[in-house]
Order: structure tokens, then sequence, then C-alpha cells
């Protein structure tokens, strides 16, 4: 009697060659594919469009489209947003996810995201801004994976747009928040600043217990990117 060994058993699908950075790069891009046909970037937005889609502070405080948490984080306002948010998860994310792991690499994004678009509401209501606004974007997720990076890897040395030298994780992180906030009030563009703040902290949190639990490896990281 021959028995036949299948050593390669587990059944593989279409994306199961790629990494789950590259998974969410794809979402992201797919999502913005079907805003663009759908009319979402139309001037004005299509009202219905927008609520299911975009993250309303009026809405989830009024307890309707709680999902937008979830679809906010994929959907991006214009090509340039979707651009420079995928071209930094492309290398920030893989980095992350080389040291978390693949799945707890995407927990930690999602709940980054939902952090984010929490303390974009709240600071909403908190500071009696207008609550009809509408967010968008994955650079609260994106500023959760830089928030890991400063206390995982503080003196690894990053380029950030536009400046040609190196500059130390644990300086580029809170760098870029402070510009991105310059920008938006010296400029007076809608940048979702509450929700990069939100997007950090968690990202810091995260960190912290990071270091608490695998104090060991975090060490080593921290030596190996140093």
């Amino acid at each position: 009697m021959v028995r036949v060994y299948n050593i390669n058993s587990r059944k593989r699908n279409v994306l199961s060659g790629f990494s789950m950075n590259s998974i969410l790069i794809f979402i992201n891009v797919v999502f913005f594919i079907v805003a663009l046909i759908f009319g979402f970037f139309k001037s004005p937005c299509s009202l219905t469009i927008c609520e299911y889609i975009a993250l309303s502070p009026a809405n989830i405080l009024a307890g309707k489209y709680l999902w937008t948490f979830l679809t906010s984080m994929f959907m991006h306002g214009n090509f340039f947003h979707l651009f420079a948010n995928m071209i930094s998860l492309m290398f920030v994310g893989s980095f992350v996810q080389k040291i978390l792991g693949a799945k707890r690499y995407l927990y930690f994004y999602l709940i980054s995201g939902l952090f984010a678009g929490l303390l974009f509401v709240l600071s909403g209501l908190v500071f009696s801004t207008d609550l009809n606004t509408y967010a968008v974007g994955a650079s609260g997720a994106l500023f959760g994976l830089i928030g890991v990076l400063m206390l995982l890897t503080p003196n690894q040395p990053v380029y950030l747009m536009f400046i040609p030298i190196p500059i130390k994780m644990k300086y580029a992180a809170p760098g870029m928040l402070i510009v991105l906030w310059l920008i938006s009030i010296a400029g007076n563009v809608p940048i979702g600043n509450m929700a990069h703040l939100g997007g950090l902290i968690s990202g810091l949190v995260y960190g912290v217990y990071l270091k608490k639990k695998f104090k060991k490896k975090t060490k080593y990281i921290n030596k190996y990117f140093s």
C-alpha cells in the first residue's frame, strides 16, 4: 500500500503571495478607484457617498454611519493624498510588519486608525469646531506606525519629504506632526491634525507595551537599528 502525502496542503489564494502591508495598500487603491467611479470626488461631493464613506463628527455623535470609522481609513481626498500616504505606508509599514509580524501588524494598524478617528470626533465636540466636516485618509494609522518606531527604533535615521538629510526617528515623528499643523494653520489647509495626534498616541502606547513585555527583543531591535 502506497501512501501519498501532500506536503503543501494549505490552500493558497490570490493574495497569499503578498505581504499584509501590500494588501492594505491594495485595498486603499481599490477604494480610491471605486469612489472615483461613483462620484466621490465630484464638487460638491454626493452627500450619500460622503456620509457612507467619510468620517463626520456630526454623524458619529448622532449615532449614524459608525462603520465610517473603518471606511474612512481606506479612502483619500485626491490622488496626491493617496500617493503620499501609500508611498509612506510602503516604506514605514513594511518595516513595522517585519518587527511585529503580519497578524499583530494588521491589528495594530486598524486600532491606530480607529483611535485616530475617535480623537478626531471627540476633538470636534470638545473644541466646538464644525461637526459637519468630513475626514478621510490612512495618515492616522500611519502616525500610529511612526509612534511605535519612535520607541522601538528612536535613533534610526530616516528621510522626510523635501529634506535631503537623515533625521533620527525620535525627532522626525514629532517634527512631521508640528510641520503639518503649521501648514494647516498658515495655509488654511484642511488637515486632520487631531487624527494624526491620535494615531501617534496609540503608537506610543503600544510601543511602551512592547518594551515592557518583550524587553530583550526590543532592546536588540533598538540597538540593531541605531
